[in-house]
């Protein structure tokens, strides 16, 4: 439920608030007062993209903010989990416009991206202007209609996904297809470089081994003196570091019976003659293992000049040689079984489009089964809206499709056209008098009774399906009179149900309101300024008046104003 609005800086508004309860919320206004603003801030913070020229003039900045009642709402909190948001069991929505074009969405005073917007006021209000009324003139709108009323959102769901998944397919094999021609061009050349790769036969990592090796057999003569001398030095000489160290400790071998500190260092001179005794054992092994064969160097850079032109060829890497040699391998393989490969999509196409055929007919019979309750339904709605003969049918059929259609699924042994909402067509038909036949909305119902089918649609939908703020602008186009009145009574009851937020220039609609706004546009400071304003009681008559008389505001018109809100005078 929308518990209050906030608008700041947009268009013609400079600053209104206002809160809104359960029930029946009318809003009133003069032509030109600005109703279709607070339509488009409405709709602004539902998720409508916008543009800087909705900021007020003279202004940088635009806020439309809306708090939500959104206690024991799962939908909600679901969005909200996904979105990584806080949750509460109030809903802060707040757009920001601004000039420079850096718009900013937040919820519950989060930064939030704007399809998490648009999912959240798709879940909690149902913004209904003129042109959605006309929406029920498009066959294509509604099976949204009958979805709705069936609850058909999870088996819905199901048919896409297998949908999606024969769509894969499908693209899989028409690109295959695609890619014949091509495959089996190439293959020979792919052949050539295949045993191109495969007569060097890279291993991994086999180009860096190379070099390391290299490195040591292009400087074994620097390598092989070096270790000789070191050997020399630590070991292979009267003078080594090992001799020179066996002397000291002989030295304090002998000093250690005269002091006992000389003893304690004899462990550290062990361990010092132990290391220079590995060290020279390491250098008289290098020095003997040193290899200086040229026949081995030369095949080594032979060996290295091959990896290189392999890698300069195919990607600069020896990795990027594996992944082209695989790459080509596999490509070599769909050409050399192109047909075998293909009969094993076809098989499984057949198979999914099984999956999605039988998921499309569930979808079809839940669809079937809610379609004679939603017409009747209706039709006893449209009774109280004042259509008392009318005939109100919900038609479905499938349209026949060629066998190569790749969308086309089998319903019942026949090939049957699909889209992303199934294979029904559905439409509504209507006979608004008794006794004529049944025919589509767009060539028999004018715009009084579109407005009121679309009121009994929303009536009887508000029967099967989650409770949201309904808002309706202009419900009341083409009615007047003891319709008006009918109309209003369906809103009255429809709020029992759902919050209700509904625009009108009818007073016998006004007059059932539980709580009773006005837009008003009036001038500050030589410029127009509209707001939204609840009235108190005795405005609330003055206003129904008003709509019933004009300007000029009469008695009786006062005492037909109070007659329709049922207040005493």
């Amino acid at each position: 439920m929308l518990k209050s609005l906030s608008i700041k800086n947009y268009a013609l508004i400079e600053r209104t608030e206002a809160s809104f309860g359960a029930g029946l919320n009318i809003v009133t206004g003069e032509t030109g007062a600005g109703k279709s603003i607070f339509v488009g801030a409405l709709g602004l913070l539902l998720g409508d993209r916008a543009s800087s020229d909705l900021i007020r003039k003279g202004e940088n900045k635009a806020i439309v903010e809306g708090v939500f009642d959104v206690a024991d709402r799962r939908d909600v909190l679901e969005i909200l989990e996904r979105g990584d948001l806080d949750a509460a069991d109030e809903l802060i929505v707040r757009r920001e416009l601004s000039r420079k074009g850096a718009n900013r969405n937040f919820v519950n005073d989060s930064p939030a991206p704007l399809t998490v917007v648009k999912a959240l006021g798709d879940r909690l209000v149902d913004l209904h202007g003129q042109h959605e009324h006309q929406s029920l003139l498009r066959q294509a709108t509604h099976v949204e209609f009958l979805d709705a009323f069936a609850d058909a959102a999870e088996p819905l769901a199901r048919y896409r996904e297998a949908r999606r998944a024969l769509r894969a397919k499908t693209d899989e094999l028409a690109e295959l297809r695609e890619r014949e021609a091509t495959l089996k061009e190439r293959k020979e050349f792919y052949d050539f470089q295949l045993k191109e790769i495969d007569r060097v036969d890279p291993t991994e990592n086999e180009d860096e081994e190379i070099e390391a090796e290299l490195s040591v057999l292009e400087n074994a003569e620097r390598l092989f003196e070096a270790a000789a001398n070191a050997f020399r030095t630590t070991y292979d000489d009267d003078r080594s570091a090992y001799s020179r160290l066996n002397e000291a400790r002989e030295e304090f071998e002998e000093a250690a019976r005269f002091d006992p500190a000389f003893a304690e260092r004899l462990e550290e001179l062990d361990s010092a003659i132990a290391l220079v005794e590995s060290v020279a054992n390491f250098a008289r092994d290098y020095r003997g293992a040193a290899d200086l064969d040229p026949r081995k160097l030369d095949a080594l850079r032979e060996r290295a000049a091959e990896l290189s032109r392999l890698k300069k060829k195919y990607g600069g890497e020896l990795a990027t040689v594996f992944e082209r040699r695989d790459e080509m391998r596999r490509e070599v393989e769909l050409a050399t079984d192109f047909e075998a490969n293909v009969g094993a999509i076809v098989e499984e196409i057949e198979r999914r489009r099984g999956e999605a055929s039988a998921a499309a007919k569930r979808l079809s019979e839940i669809r079937r089964g809610a379609a004679k309750n939603l017409s009747e339904a209706c039709e006893r709605a449209l009774a109280t809206l004042g259509l008392e003969g009318a005939t109100f049918a919900t038609t479905i059929s499938t349209t026949p499709a060629d066998d190569d259609d790749a969308d086309a699924l089998t319903i019942d042994g026949a090939f049957v056209k699909s889209n992303a909402r199934g294979c029904d067509e559905v439409e509504f038909l209507l006979a608004a008098n008794a006794g004529e036949d049944a025919k589509p909305l767009a060539k028999v119902a004018s715009g009084g009774e579109v407005s009121r089918i679309m009121l009994a649609l929303k009536s009887v939908l508000a029967r099967a399906n989650e409770a949201r703020t309904l808002i309706f602008d202009e419900i009341d186009v083409g009615v007047s009179g003891r319709i008006a009145r009918k109309v209003g009574e369906t809103l009255r009851d429809l709020s029992t149900r759902e919050q209700v937020l509904a625009i009108t220039h009818l007073p016998q609609i006004a007059g059932l309101a539980d709580a009773h706004y006005a837009v008003e546009k009036v001038e500050q400071e030589g410029r127009a300024v509209s707001r939204l304003r609840k009235l108190t009681d005795d405005e609330r008559v003055r206003e129904v008046a008003k709509l019933l008389s004009g300007e000029t505001i009469t008695d009786s018109a006062l005492e037909s104003a109070r007659d329709l809100i049922g207040k005493p005078a």
